[in-house]
């Protein structure tokens, strides 16, 4: 691991290069603190607003921000704990450092827009490389009139400074470092600039806006701050969660009021982030620090909705924040594309607990010693990006709104269990209808995912075959040529399918297993396993289940009872069960195999030699929202059950 910290020395000053408002570049000032150990600390800021900089540092952790205007404008400047300026004037006034102001106060401070690399980079290759690759690509660009004001001001306070202080640690943007340091190396004028400015107010920063507008998310700053002293004690939590839905005798023995509020599971989340995330003093690193975030939020969603995020759900979300981070020439994602993969990978529902994780500063708050002001991202930053969530079940507060209570319920104790005199058992018709059309579909998929296999593209010499191949033609554009494809007839349809949410290898949550036949030739046999009916009992003779994995097997009434054939006893889950069934009971070629992955290759074995072949669908390439509806079963208890059963099943 290079070293992460790099100072420029000229004379007494030793100059940290910095850029804004990124948390690794407040660790690396830290650091310097550390190792220069100065007599004096100077910043990138002006000295017209010290006061009211200071003032709103002593607030911290609590957020401020400074507002006045410059002509027209209303400027308005954010004091957030991962700043790598106010980190360095933090640290000064904690070890009792004399802090110096010295940047020109003017009306027209230059934006920057650098396209540069992304500050997770210094992490890996270190500050010294990130800058020389920075001055390397700035090479030659001379700067604005009004950076050369503020650079030769910076560069004569310096010098001021230097008579007085042995080592003087100064903090400076990338942008101005290597001019004042040319321009420290000659006497320099007095500046000419404004040396008081009227209007300076410091306000509260709502926590609303505190959620939109920090330039490092709010998750992310919090964690910094616990860890800029000793590591917080590991929470406890014994209350359920945050848990939305409530079973009947937990609502009558007051089960709800034993949970703690969202807010403490949140700032608990927050605490065990920090100090699971290395020693205290280490580098905290982002990517570590995002997989934390995502594993916190997928505790809460599991607690809400009672639903286990799968691998393949985490693989996918991580490939597609990454892939989308590299489309902005970044490393690691921002806030935004955090969302945008956590919506498309797995669903609006986790989307909205990332957000409210992400977002959470447990200690802003509305009330506050200053006036509190609201600030929208387009006020401060000059634009924002929106995202929308549409979470399914949103409930309000209050026990009336529960669909729990909106449900039929039993007139009597009891009454519901009297509906299991009827030894038979069936299902529901809707559901029936809809896993059907659901293995069509897959069977489509797979068909299509077969002909793509089979198809050849070559160059157009006589024929087009079955048309241009656009994809490969603006490949290969730079040798002039068409390229056409052929789309090769497969051989064999497709017969048996196979799909396995949970393989359940410990077979502890899905016990209940089952075999039955279709009732009807439009109609598959189906041989499943699920969680255990009498869980759950939703009406009189009426229980949900919720599958493991299923097959599907036409035409019907040919199965037997999968679950105890002595044929597939060497099976080592369920799922692998069903695969050597549907290898049996298959009358077509191909049999669909839909999991989080691949079957062991001696099933590719078996099925080679029973004439048969397995296309394999990773679930992850399936609709979320649309395999959370497959999963849910319902199970009657008598056919007489299905006349009622929709004022049930919800």
């Amino acid at each position: 691991m290079p070293t992460r910290l790099y100072l420029e020395q000229f004379g007494p000053v030793h100059a940290l290069p910095i850029l804004h408002y990124r948390m690794e570049f407040a660790q690396l000032v830290r650091m310097a603190v550390s190792r220069v150990r100065p007599d004096a600390v100077a910043v990138e800021l002006p000295a017209t607003l010290e006061a009211p900089f200071v003032r709103a540092l002593r607030r911290l952790p609590q957020i401020s921000v400074l507002s006045y205007q410059a002509g027209a404008e209303t400027v308005y400047l954010l004091v957030e704990p991962a700043d790598p300026l106010v980190e360095a004037a933090r640290q000064a006034q904690e070890l009792g450092i004399p802090l110096h102001f010295v940047d020109v106060d003017t009306d027209a401070y230059p934006r920057h827009y650098e396209q540069l690399p992304d500050s997770y980079s210094i992490s890996r290759i270190g500050l010294e490389a990130y800058y020389r690759e920075y001055l390397a690509a700035c090479a030659g660009e001379e700067p604005c009139r009004e950076d050369q004001r503020r650079e030769q001001g910076m560069a004569y306070r310096l010098q001021q400074m230097a008579r007085q202080h042995q080592r003087i640690l100064f903090v400076c943007g990338m942008a101005h470092l290597e001019r004042i340091k040319g321009l420290s190396a000659v006497p320099q004028a007095v500046p000419l600039e404004r040396v008081r400015r009227d209007g300076v107010s410091v306000f509260n920063l709502h926590p609303d806006s505190c959620r939109e507008i920090l330039a490092e998310f709010a998750f992310l700053s919090a964690v910094y701050e616990l860890r800029r002293g000793a590591l917080p004690e590991e929470p406890v939590e014994n209350g359920s969660g945050l848990r939305k839905r409530f079973h009947a005798l937990e609502l009558i023995t007051g089960g709800k009021e034993q949970q703690l509020p969202e807010e403490q599971l949140m700032e608990n989340a927050i605490r065990r982030t920090a100090r699971h995330l290395g020693a205290a003093g280490s580098f905290l690193d982002r990517q570590r620090l995002i997989y934390r975030l995502f594993s916190e939020a997928a505790r809460h969603y599991r607690q809400e909705t009672g639903e286990t995020l799968h691998i393949w759900q985490k693989r996918a979300f991580f490939r597609f924040a990454r892939n989308y981070a590299l489309q902005t020439g970044m490393l690691l994602p921002d806030l935004f594309q955090l969302l945008a993969a956590a919506r498309g990978c797995i669903d609006d529902n986790f989307a909205h607990a990332f957000c409210r994780l992400a977002t959470c500063y447990p200690w802003q708050s509305a009330e506050s010693d200053l006036a509190t002001i609201s600030i929208s991202p387009e006020e401060i930053w000059g634009g924002s990006r929106r995202i929308r969530f549409r979470p399914r079940q949103k409930r309000s507060k209050g026990l009336s709104q529960l669909g729990l209570l909106k449900r039929k319920r039993e007139a009597r104790p009891g009454e519901w269990l009297e509906g299991f005199d009827d030894p038979s058992i069936c299902s529901y018709p809707p559901e029936d209808i809809a896993i059907e059309e659901y293995g069509r579909f897959l069977k489509r998929k797979g068909c299509m995912q077969l002909s793509e296999e089979m198809t050849r593209t070559e160059k157009f010499s006589s024929s087009l075959l079955d048309g241009i191949d656009m994809r490969e033609t603006l490949r290969n554009i730079h040798e002039g040529a068409i390229y056409v494809r052929e789309q090769q007839r497969v051989a064999g349809g497709v017969g048996c399918l196979v799909v396995v949410f949970d393989e359940d290898r410990k077979s502890e949550r899905y016990p209940y297993r089952m075999t039955w036949l279709g009732e009807h030739e439009q109609e598959s046999d189906m041989a499943f396993y699920a969680t255990d009916p009498a869980e759950n009992i939703v009406g009189p003779g009426i229980c949900r289940c919720e599958y493991g994995g299923f097959m599907l097997s036409y035409p019907p009434r040919r199965m037997m009872d999968v679950w105890h054939d002595p044929d597939y006893q060497h099976a080592v889950t369920r799922g692998e069960v069903l695969l050597l069934a549907a290898l049996d009971y298959s009358i077509e070629k191909h049999v669909i195999y839909a999991a989080t992955k691949p079957p062991r290759s001696i099933f590719k074995q078996l099925a080679a030699r029973r004439d048969r072949k397995i296309v394999y669908i990773p679930l992850g390439s399936l609709s979320p929202h649309k395999l959370k509806q497959m999963r849910i079963l319902h199970i009657l208890s008598g056919k007489d059950k299905r006349g009622i059963a929709k004022e049930y099943i919800w």
